[in-house]
């Protein structure tokens, strides 16, 4: 059956196995922060010490998001994320294995989720590199919009089966299926038939390093639009994603307000994807960032206890806009920044648009300036 011309990347044999393995390991990555919060109180009943292993899971993305973005360029990006993949794959399923046997301890949860936190650093920067050698030139942004459908589309679904699996077998049985779409992951990634990329001489680390942070700074369309990412996300989406459970419980009726305006937020996602499918504008970053001011009535919503319909209908708006944006700003990094550099450029804006970098945030509640991304 021949693909709408809109899905058009997906006729591309290397884009069309990334994908595919990319949509099955964001399926993995929606289900953890239930199954993971699940586990620690089972095993601890603290909520202190899941606030331990959130920030286990999360700092190592920031300490290593520039070494990775490093090492992506100066190897071979598939096996670059192939590594990170299996190291993902055998520390959660290592963690399952613990919480499944019931002897899981703390410090073994915390250990193993820093291990699968700083391989997520050194996947990251590397799939914006790899989407360049998989898909046309042509195609390139709608390659990455179907790419951050998908990762939405496994946010929006994740928390569902996790809750289902953690309802009925346990926490550590949901774990172990997201350590099996990282082994997915992998198996797609193997199978690419990539063309030769074009190889520099390795430099010393710190010279690669301070070359992507001179390459950043030269362009004043990226400091500038990381400028804007950094406060949306810290007066927007930060307190959206602390307080809006807070007044929902108190004010809005409890976690199923919560619930459905997360969810709303999560289609809203999807849907963002699918419009950066077929609008193109000629000026992506000025149209992306300017559409995000549809953002801000979310937390006059939210202060003021507006009813669960209005603050709702807000999060889906907001949820278009910032995955349109993502889509048009990776897309903008892929076709203006020499593809040499594009890892470590992709980790410096990953540092500096999100304080947990935007895989980080998108796992909660989605992030002004990805990819995903895996």
């Amino acid at each position: 059956m021949r693909l709408p011309e809109t899905f058009g990347a997906l006729r591309e044999r290397d884009f069309r196995l990334l994908f595919l393995g990319q949509a099955i390991s964001w399926l993995g990555t929606g289900m953890v922060p239930l199954a993971l919060a699940f586990a620690v109180l089972d095993v601890t009943h603290s909520v202190s010490d899941l606030g331990f292993v959130s920030a286990a899971r999360a700092l190592p993305l920031v300490v290593f998001l520039l070494v990775g973005g490093v090492f992506a360029d100066r190897l071979p990006r598939r096996a670059v994320m192939i590594g990170a993949d299996l190291v993902r794959l055998a520390s959660q399923g290592l963690l399952a294995g613990l919480l499944v046997a019931g002897v899981a301890r703390l410090w073994e949860i915390v250990a193993l989720v820093t291990v699968g936190g700083a391989a997520t650093a050194f996947f990251n920067p590397a799939v914006t590199g790899l989407s360049l050698q998989t898909v046309s030139a042509e195609r390139l942004q709608e390659a990455n919009a179907l790419r951050s459908a998908s990762a939405s589309l496994g946010t929006v679904l994740g928390p569902s089966v996790a809750g289902v699996l953690v309802s009925t077998v346990g926490p550590g049985y949901a774990l172990a299926v997201d350590a099996a779409t990282y082994g997915a992951s992998a198996w797609f990634l193997v199978q690419l038939r990539l063309p030769p990329g074009e190889r520099f001489p390795a430099q010393a680390f710190v010279h690669e390093l301070a070359e992507g942070w001179r390459e950043f700074k030269s362009r004043a369309w990226l400091l500038w639009s990381n400028l804007h990412a950094l406060l949306a996300n810290a007066l927007v989406l930060a307190p959206y994603a602390v307080l809006g459970p807070v007044v929902a419980k108190r004010s809005l009726g409890g976690p199923g307000a919560w619930a459905a305006i997360s969810a709303s937020f999560g289609v809203g996602s999807v849907l963002g994807g699918a419009v950066a499918l077929r609008y193109k504008p000629r000026r992506p970053l000025l149209v992306g960032l300017a559409l995000t001011i549809v953002d801000t009535p979310l937390l006059g919503l939210l202060a003021l206890r507006a009813n669960v319909v209005a603050i709702a209908a807000a999060a889906f708006a907001g949820g278009v806009s910032l995955i349109f944006l993502n889509t048009l700003w990776e897309t903008t990094i892929q076709e203006q920044v020499p593809a040499r550099l594009v890892s470590r450029i992709t980790a410096y804006d990953l540092l500096a648009s999100s304080p947990r970098t935007s895989s980080a945030c998108r796992e909660c509640c989605g992030s002004v300036r990805r990819r995903p991304l895996g």
